[in-house]
């Protein structure tokens, strides 16, 4: 989790997708996060974290629903939501915090 940390000292909001594998299909979560990373360029990052290999971190954050997706930006959660969300939802959100 340590890398964790230091993944979100970032200035630019970071997109966390939390998944698992076998559902990430179901979900077409690869096309919409594609969908996302290409609109912000380098406004914002997209990643991808599948729980089954991130187990402690998972549970650190009360992932309970897949997708889970989180914001974050300065080292702080700024929005959370689970459940499907299309790409142009993301997008907005993350265009909402570029600038702050």
């Amino acid at each position: 989790m340590s890398k964790f940390g230091e993944l979100l000292d970032e200035k630019t909001p970071i997109l966390l997708a939390f998944y698992r594998h076998e559902e990430d299909e179901q979900f077409d979560l690869q096309r919409t996060l594609k969908d996302v990373a290409a609109a912000l360029g380098d406004k914002g990052k997209v990643i991808k974290i599948d729980i089954d290999k991130n187990h402690k971190l998972s549970e650190a954050l009360r992932v309970r629903v897949l997708p889970t997706f989180m914001i974050y930006k300065f080292n702080e959660m700024i929005w959370r939501q689970s459940g499907s969300q299309d790409a142009n939802t993301l997008i907005s959100l993350l265009q909402d915090h570029v600038n702050l």
